[in-house]
């Protein structure tokens, strides 16, 4: 179903929350921050605040919660007013009414696992960066005609990997891609190596256990790991 163009609404002047758009990041600039975002699943939002300074003491700079537990939306406010060194985000978007929830609990950027007509209206109208989810061509395609041009591929794994992608650079040559979705740091690299991957995203930086535990060193370590994707050469034995 193709989308339409969105209309501006009330909110293009400003974001929710009132950030001009001016001072936000674009997607582009956004996939560029890391090679991996943190996808995180908060079930205490008291949990946020440590996790995010122990991603950044491990050089990631970027980091989604997603919208999947109660907890989810108390947390990106505590990140974002607490650790404004942190580019969060808000993840699992799935309706305009998150889009505003997000905006107003002052989300940095937007993920959606994919994108209604509705949905990518609210998110381009709410002036956040953002990040939608496509897993074919025809998907792909809507979303750049309405000037999205930098999709999250998911869930990246199941829906062809990184053969897939690399099928589709000479194609699409305007689009970059952060895929996400059965990605592990034995397996990031290679996505890392194609030339429309900007980023990748994934939960193994943030495991269910540590963070419960507050495991702030295991956090920063596989942070630090997966920093360092950036500088390494996937092409070495």
């Amino acid at each position: 179903m193709p989308i339409p163009h969105p209309v501006a609404g009330p909110s293009a002047a400003s974001t929710p929350g009132g950030r001009p758009p001016s001072a936000a990041l674009t997607a582009a600039e956004l996939v560029r921050l890391g090679p991996v975002v943190p996808v995180v699943v908060v079930e205490r939002a008291d949990d946020a605040v440590p996790l995010a300074r122990a991603l950044l003491r491990g050089g990631v700079r970027t980091m989604e919660i997603t919208l999947r537990t109660a907890a989810a939306l108390p947390a990106l406010r505590k990140v974002a007013a607490e650790v404004p060194e942190m580019v969060v985000g808000a993840g699992t978007v799935l309706t305009p009414e998150q889009v505003a929830e997000a905006g107003e609990a002052g989300a940095g950027f937007l993920v959606s696992p994919g994108a209604t007509p509705r949905l990518a209206r609210a998110a381009l109208d709410s002036g956040l960066p953002f990040l939608p989810g496509a897993g074919t061509v025809s998907e792909m395609l809507a979303l750049a005609e309405i000037g999205l041009t930098t999709i999250k591929f998911f869930p990246a794994a199941a829906s062809g990997g990184p053969a897939y992608l690399a099928a589709l650079a000479q194609p699409l040559p305007h689009v970059t891609f952060c895929p996400t979705g059965g990605i592990s740091a034995a397996s990031a690299g290679e996505w890392l190596a194609l030339p429309n991957v900007a980023c990748v995203g994934g939960s193994w930086l943030t495991p269910a256990a540590a963070v419960r535990a507050r495991d702030e060193a295991t956090v920063t370590a596989l942070a630090r790991e997966a920093a360092a994707l950036g500088t390494a050469d996937p092409t070495a034995a």
